[in-house]
């Protein structure tokens, strides 16, 4: 997590002293259900929560009593009593570390969710925006890489926002999965501490108990958790690869904004790359590659060890905060994004028709032609146009007029018959039932 690829609120939610009052809550909370429960007084619990919600908590003086310690919460437990007093003696009474550490970590994976939701619900409404809008902007469908059939950019982006918007469905599952609390003490059989306390923590931090916990949390939720936003990862840089395809200069049918006075090489003045949407692939990669660790947490030693907690100090932070930045940075590239309709056809007519052959296929099969031999003649034709397309980088044949001109085809179809299946608009005469799948009726 560096401040290059950082923004504000979700670094926050992952900064001591965020994650010293979460300590501080849950604690107190724990406090107020033993009040309740008679294990402690009411009035120690009234002090806990007057002096310790009123701290400033010492982050250079836990550190100071952690070095001498080696342990992370008695150091913060130690601190708080030097602000509470006497009545400090009841915090903590029946639990364990775990119970603090995990139910922290998982309520700051809630609100670091609770962010991701908001950048995923921009970046969707960036994407419907741009799909609306070039809906009828006509361009080639490449598979392999090479020309198919035709597309329309906002088709494109249409794939782009179901795509999302099943990360969406899938985030607000993860965020259910990870939402659980555990205040069940050592080895999680409550032997010291009433499952009620953790009822009523969990309840109060916005979370479910969880049904059965061993000394931590069990680390499938987690895997689950990062493994989502690993897969929320891979489709940012689906899209940012589409992106930097089509801006590459041979192709050049979209491109990242340019903004004035960019430059983009250090030797060459008239480069424009697509820096953000290889920035992306980047970011992509990081955020991918924390699934890995947090699956391997899963199989911990009996009860507990403690091989995941060094992991998930870095892998719940980096992970929030890069995706955070990619879907923000995303979001910009969409809503800016350059497009060029006039490039698209003028790329899609750089083959002579060849687009069409599908159709003239069905139409040969369709008039009484095997298959086998219908597609021996389409290829015949298509062929032609693809020699002459290789010698000078633009169709010197037309396949139209070389399909009027076999006789071999016209034994099967009629000019207008070949001519009727060159109709651009039949490629793309269904894009408004996809988009009423997807939109709606937006």
């Amino acid at each position: 997590m560096i401040p290059r690829y950082s923004r504000p609120d979700m670094v926050a939610i992952w900064s001591p002293e965020t994650k010293f009052r979460i300590w501080f809550e849950i604690e107190a909370h724990a406090c107020d259900a033993l009040a309740d429960l008679g294990v402690i007084p009411q009035e120690a619990a009234q002090t806990i929560w007057e002096k310790g919600g009123a701290a400033t908590f010492d982050i250079e003086r836990i550190d100071e009593i952690e070095r001498e310690t080696k342990h992370d919460v008695i150091a913060f437990l130690t601190h708080l009593a030097e602000i509470v007093g006497p009545d400090a003696r009841f915090v903590h009474q029946g639990m364990t570390s775990s119970d603090v550490l995990d139910t922290c970590f998982n309520v700051q994976l809630v609100r670091a969710t609770d962010l991701l939701l908001k950048d995923m619900d921009a970046l969707l409404a960036a994407i419907k925006r741009r799909a609306l809008e070039h809906k009828d902007t006509v361009c080639i469908g490449r598979s392999h890489g090479i020309h198919a059939e035709p597309v329309t950019f906002g088709l494109k982006m249409a794939e782009a926002y179901a795509e999302f918007d099943r990360c969406r469905k899938r985030l607000m599952n993860a965020r259910e999965e990870i939402a659980t609390c555990a205040i069940s003490g050592a080895v999680g059989t409550f032997a010291n501490i009433d499952p009620r306390v953790e009822e009523h923590v969990a309840q109060a931090m916005g979370l479910k108990a969880e049904p059965v916990s061993t000394q931590v949390i069990p680390r499938d939720r987690h895997a689950m958790y990062f493994a989502t936003l690993g897969v929320i990862a891979s489709s940012i840089e689906r899209v940012a690869t589409e992106i930097r395809h089509l801006q590459r200069t041979e192709v050049l049918e979209a491109e990242e904004y340019f903004s004035p006075g960019q430059k983009g090489s250090s030797a060459m003045p008239h480069k424009r790359n697509p820096v953000l949407t290889e920035n992306l692939t980047g970011l992509a990669r990081l955020v991918r590659g924390f699934s890995i660790p947090a699956m391997e947490n899963v199989a911990l030693w009996h009860e507990r060890d403690i091989s995941h907690s060094s992991v998930e100090r870095m892998i719940g932070p980096d992970a929030t905060v890069t995706l955070d930045f990619a879907l923000a940075r995303l979001t910009g590239v969409i809503d800016k994004l350059l497009v060029y309709p006039e490039r698209m056809m003028g790329n899609m007519d750089r083959l002579g028709g060849l687009v069409h052959s599908q159709r003239i296929l069905l139409a040969l099969t369709q008039a009484g032609s095997s298959r086998e031999e219908a597609y021996r003649l389409v290829q015949r034709n298509a062929m032609k146009v693809w020699e002459s397309y290789q010698v000078s980088g633009s169709a010197g044949v037309d396949f139209l007029s070389e399909l009027l001109n076999d006789a071999d085809v016209r034994q099967y179809l009629s000019e207008d018959q070949i001519r009727d299946r060159f109709d651009l608009g039949y490629h793309i005469k269904n894009v408004d039932v996809i988009f009423k799948r997807v939109f709606g009726d937006s």
